[in-house]
């Protein structure tokens, strides 16, 4: 009986360690899983529908593409999982919420192998320390429909004038990094505190404050309100899906226009570091980048990628207005904090203003 028990011992040891031996097999092949968010447009303009299988069949990965409304909400989607990062990398922080997410301890510094094809000055604006480094650019703009608005606004006080009573979209800058950068963008007009007293002349021609982008175009596109906080490049977008001239204007006002860098960065505590570095260095390669101007309706960071004809079309601004990125990082808070109070709270620029003094 000894001998028989000892013989079943040695037969349940030897099949255990079988066991463990296939399960290391099948541990190692499987196929890893990189995690990336991003903002809704990523996907819903095809933009990952072109790009990321190519990436999977390179290196036999699989990509997990997560979206969280606009990029302003997936900074604050990291920020509530920092302690327990769920994602690799995050794409479409922006020059406006670089400064946040660099507070927030959220992204881990990756200087690309191939960061020479952008331009330098495209990262010195972005973030000179490659907490994030850019993978596409524009410009915002407030644009309309020519078949509905034939006198649209040409400046900030145009927009400001009663004939365009409760006809403006745009969206929150708490939320939405377009919101944001149309917000810093009046900041870098009329300055601080003045912005204050623009947003008030404002209030009454706002339509609807959106969470993002794709909620306000759904809107505009409905015909809700005739003007829309979008992008300078929405013009191109019309003329290339219709295949004739566009009906979308965009407007840059004349007091000149602000850029939005959008960024591509490695998260913090990443489960696939290595692959996330790679995965970052394909999105400024060629093969990516020539796909972003008819997807994403931003233009390429990598110099050698040449743009479709269409993009005669979009809007460049004849002068820059701009933020210093440390007045950034030093104010937006703050900024969010006074727009909060301003807009949603009812409260009046001297009440604001008292209250920062106080």
């Amino acid at each position: 009986m000894k001998k028989v028990a000892l013989i079943l011992a040695l037969m349940i040891i030897v099949g255990g360690l079988g066991c463990i031996s296939n399960n290391k097999e099948q541990t190692t092949t499987e196929t890893p899983e990189l995690v990336v968010y991003a903002y809704d447009s990523f996907v819903s303009w095809g933009l990952a529908n072109a790009t990321i299988p190519k990436f999977e069949k390179i290196y036999n990965v699989k990509v997990k593409i997560i979206t969280v409304g606009d990029a302003g909400e997936v900074l604050n989607r990291l920020i509530l999982e920092k302690d327990n990062p769920r994602a690799d990398v995050v794409i479409g922080i922006d020059n406006n919420l670089i400064a946040k997410a660099i507070e927030a301890g959220v992204l881990e510094p990756y200087k690309p192998k191939n960061i020479d094809v952008v331009p330098k000055d495209l990262i010195d604006a972005l973030d000179p320390t490659y907490h994030v480094v850019p993978f596409d650019y524009g410009f915002i703009a407030v644009v309309y429909k020519k078949s509905e608005v034939s006198n649209p606004p040409q400046s900030f006080d145009d927009l400001t004038k009663p004939e365009w009573k409760k006809s403006l979209i745009v969206e929150d800058p708490r939320t939405s990094s377009t919101g944001a950068a149309f917000l810093l963008w009046t900041i870098a007009v009329y300055g601080d505190p003045g912005w204050l007293y623009f947003w008030e002349k404002l209030k009454p021609n706002i339509y609807q404050i959106t969470k993002g982008w794709d909620a306000g175009w759904e809107m505009w596109d409905k015909g809700e309100a005739p003007l829309f906080v979008s992008y300078a490049t929405d013009p191109a977008y019309s003329a290339y899906s219709s295949g004739k001239e566009p009906d979308i204007g965009a407007i840059i006002f004349k007091e000149g226009g602000y850029p939005q860098i959008e960024g591509i960065g490695l998260v913090k505590g990443a489960k696939h570091p290595d692959l996330a570095k790679k995965f970052i260095e394909f999105v400024l390669s060629e093969d990516f980048q020539k796909e972003i101007p008819l997807t994403n309706w931003m233009f390429p960071v990598n110099k050698n990628v040449q743009l479709p004809d269409v993009f005669k079309y979009a809007v460049k601004p004849d002068k820059l207005v701009t933020l210093d990125p440390k007045e950034i990082e030093q104010n937006y808070s703050r900024w969010l904090e006074e727009w909060t109070k301003l807009m949603i709270e009812g409260k009046t620029p001297e009440e604001i203003i008292k209250e920062r003094q106080g």
